[in-house]
This record gives structure tokens, C-alpha cells and sequence, in this order.
């Protein structure tokens, strides 16, 4: 697997992956200033965390490996392990092998793993997941406690719905405009609106209240079905979930009405069988196997 030049954006990364606007977002993030000239490597890779449905920013500044993922669903609490997945990959396409194998130990960036909420769904301004609470038995077996774990890795989550985490937004603007410009959309959509009569409200408004507006005058087009074919992935997760629940519970309802049939030929076999119908004229009658019938005699 090599770093992705050639993937799908969504909205996200669209906006934000030029160096300078990471520079500025990550910046913020950190409640530092960096550097204008601060190099900054790319190497997002292709189609890890969505299989092509939404990507990640993965990039190295001043030592560090940083990746953000930007969600707009309810999080996943198993995003630590999803990193640790995602970290091993990209540590091999980036790093040279011959030195991996070598005598002298080999530097690599410090990662750093961030995602950044902007989902429907009530969340603090900031969560850290780790990836310790998914370890079977270690707070149990005293591993925490000890801080005798074999191995960690944190995830910090940052809510960055309009409104929250404010000394971020305040000190992104590009951000700070993208969250508005997304509350601005599910707003017209809670009003009624279909989802690409709401992208289309959204830009109109935005485009007239300064929030993106180069953008959105320049890329619209761009902008709406980078954004529609995002929501209309999630949209069709859910509704897939709610199938699968559905068709389970289904399943579950025929299971049940099987087995009430099921007891109810064993009821009439019983029947048959006390007025001395013999077991195998009771099995054709009933569809019971012979052997079926032959146990209740014996009951």
C-alpha cells in the first residue's frame, strides 16, 4: 500500500489539505503557533478507515506523524484500535525497510491521533479514548492500576459543531466557517428540506453571509456533491443498519412462530398416539419425523 495520491475527497479534506490550511488547523487545534514555514509532508493513504466512502488527512510536522479524521457520524468507540490498524500501514509505506532490519535504532515520527466530531449526536468539547479499554480483563488483573500495559494508544476527540470548542473555531477560520456552513445545511433539512435542497439552501446562504464564500462561488458545484455524496453514504449505513436490525428481529419472529408450529404437531402427535395410533401413521400425519414421534411414546 503506498500514499494516495489520486482518492475521492470529501468536504473536509478538500478544505483543509493544502499544508497552509493544516498548518493553521492543527495549530488551533494545539492552542500554538506554528511556523508559516514549518515544512509539512502529506501521506494519507488510500481508502483505509471508509473503503472508499470518506478519507483521512494524515501528514508529518516538526516530528510528528498527525492524523485527523473528521466524522459526521455518532463516534466509535473503537477508534483506538482503527488508528493502531491505520498507524502500522502508514509507518510502512513511509519509512525506509533497510533501516527497520538495522543495528542502530531507527527514529520515526510520534503519531499523534485526532478526530474531530461534527455528528448530530450530543458530545463533550473534548473525550480521549484509549485504546487500553478494549484490553479483555486488564482493569480486572490490576494491568491499569499497575500501569503495567503492554501497549496504548489515545485518541482525542474535539466536538467541532458551530458553537463548540470556540478557541479553536476562534483561531480557525476555515473551520470555524465549515461547521457553520454544516449546521447552516441540517438546519434547512430539519426544516423539511431534502437533503440536496438543503446543501443548495445552505450554499446560497453562506455564499450571502461571508461563511466560505470564495469557495462556495468558485467550487459550488464542487462543494454540493462532495457533500451530498457523503450524507447519502451515511444516510444508506443507517438505513442498512436499521434493515439488518430488522430483518433479524424478523428473523427472530419466525423463528418463534417455527417453533410454536412446531409444538403444536407435537401436541397432536401426543394425541394421536394415546388414542393408540401406531408412531409411523402419527409421523405421515403430522410431518414429524419418525424418530421425533418415537421419543414422546417414550415420554
Amino acid at each position: 500500500m503506498g500514499v494516495n495520491t489520486k482518492y475521492k475527497d470529501n468536504l473536509f479534506v478538500w478544505l483543509f489539505k493544502k499544508p497552509e490550511y493544516l498548518r493553521e488547523l492543527y495549530g488551533a487545534i494545539e492552542g500554538i503557533s506554528i511556523d508559516p514555514k514549518a515544512p509539512i509532508i502529506i501521506n494519507t493513504l488510500e481508502n483505509v478507515f471508509f473503503k472508499g466512502q470518506k478519507n483521512d488527512i494524515s501528514f508529518e510536522i516538526d516530528g510528528k506523524l498527525v492524523i485527523f479524521i473528521e466524522h459526521q457520524s455518532t463516534i466509535n468507540p473503537n477508534m483506538p484500535l482503527r488508528f493502531l490498524m491505520y498507524l502500522g500501514r502508514i509507518y510502512e509505506a513511509i519509512l525506509d525497510e533497510k533501516k527497520r532490519y538495522g543495528s542502530k535504532l531507527y527514529l520515526i515520527p510520534q503519531p499523534e491521533c485526532i478526530v474531530l466530531y461534527n455528528g448530530r449526536d450530543p458530545y463533550p468539547d473534548k473525550k480521549v479514548l484509549k485504546l487500553s479499554d478494549s484490553f479483555k480483563d486488564a482493569a480486572s488483573a490490576g494491568l491499569i492500576a499497575r500501569g503495567k500495559l503492554p501497549l496504548e494508544l489515545t485518541v482525542t476527540v474535539y466536538n467541532i459543531n458551530a458553537g463548540r470548542n470556540e478557541a479553536i473555531a476562534r483561531n480557525c477560520d476555515r473551520l470555524k466557517k465549515y461547521s457553520l456552513f454544516i449546521a447552516k445545511t441540517r438546519e434547512y433539512q430539519d426544516l423539511g428540506n431534502t437533503l440536496d435542497n438543503a446543501i443548495k439552501m445552505a450554499i446560497v446562504y453562506c455564499k450571502d453571509h461571508d461563511i466560505l464564500a470564495d469557495i462556495l462561488k468558485a467550487h459550488g458545484a464542487e462543494v454540493f456533491n462532495m457533500l451530498l455524496g457523503e450524507w447519502d453514504q451515511d444516510t444508506a449505513l443507517a438505513v442498512s443498519k436499521e434493515e439488518g436490525r430488522e430483518e433479524g428481529r424478523e428473523e427472530g419472529r419466525e423463528e418463534g412462530r417455527e417453533e410454536g408450529r412446531e409444538e403444536a404437531k407435537k401436541e397432536d402427535a401426543k394425541n394421536f398416539l394415546a388414542l393408540g395410533v401406531s408412531p409411523a401413521t402419527v409421523a405421515k400425519a403430522t410431518g414429524l419425523d419418525l424418530d421425533t414421534v418415537k421419543k414422546l411414546v417414550l415420554k
